[in-house]
Parts: structure tokens; C-alpha cells; sequence
């Protein structure tokens, strides 16, 4: 029950080869995006991911650590990167409640809405 999609087609010509270059889309950049895992086990480690979103990396960070820790210092943390993610025109999101994921301006975070 073959579909005949790899016979050989008799009437087409062998060395004629059918093939199309294709450019370089104007808009596609050979710029890789690094995604990062870091833990965030104190506040002073804030400066450390802010810089890191800077420099155009997508950072995924523990926060269980901290929140295990001093919840305090984790809602201050947060409240700063939440911060500078808008300044920098970044997205922030958490996922889960050991996870926060921050992108550079160069990355959203898909958000479905709910389905209808």
C-alpha cells in the first residue's frame, strides 16, 4: 500500500537537478541567545542577574534557596528584578514556586490567555 512518493518517475529527466538557493532572511541574526541557570541564594546575587540579562542572556533562576531561607529578602529580590526588567524592557515570570525566568528585550515569555 504504497503511496509511490520514492519510485523513480520515468519521465523525469535524471540530470536535471530542480533546485533553488534561498537567501539569508534581511531580519535573521547569527546571534546565539544563552540561556542561563543560576541560584539565587542571596540578595547580592540580584546584581549578578540583572548583568546577565543585560548582556542579552535568558535567565532561568532558582529562587528556593532564598525562599527557604529569608522570604523577605526574596520579595525585596524580586521586586527589584521586576524593576529593572520593565526599565530594560525585559519580561519577568515565575514559574512554579522555585523558578523565575527573565528575558532580554530581544525575548518575550509566551503568555497563553484562556481559551474561550
Amino acid at each position: 500500500m504504497g503511496l509511490g512518493l520514492f519510485k523513480k518517475d520515468e519521465g523525469v529527466n535524471e540530470s536535471t537537478e530542480n533546485f533553488v538557493e534561498l537567501d539569508q532572511v534581511a531580519g535573521e541574526s547569527k546571534q546565539r541567545v544563552n540561556v542561563r541557570i543560576e541560584d539565587l541564594e542571596d540578595y547580592r546575587d540580584v546584581e549578578t542577574v540583572q548583568r546577565l540579562v543585560r548582556e542579552g542572556n535568558i535567565v532561568f533562576l532558582k529562587i528556593k534557596t532564598l525562599r527557604e531561607k529569608n522570604l523577605g529578602e526574596l520579595k525585596r529580590a524580586v521586586q527589584k528584578l521586576r524593576k529593572s526588567s520593565i526599565a530594560m524592557g525585559g519580561d519577568i515570570v515565575g514559574v512554579d514556586d522555585n523558578f523565575l525566568v527573565l528575558c532580554p528585550q530581544n525575548a518575550r515569555v509566551f503568555r497563553q490567555g484562556p481559551e474561550e
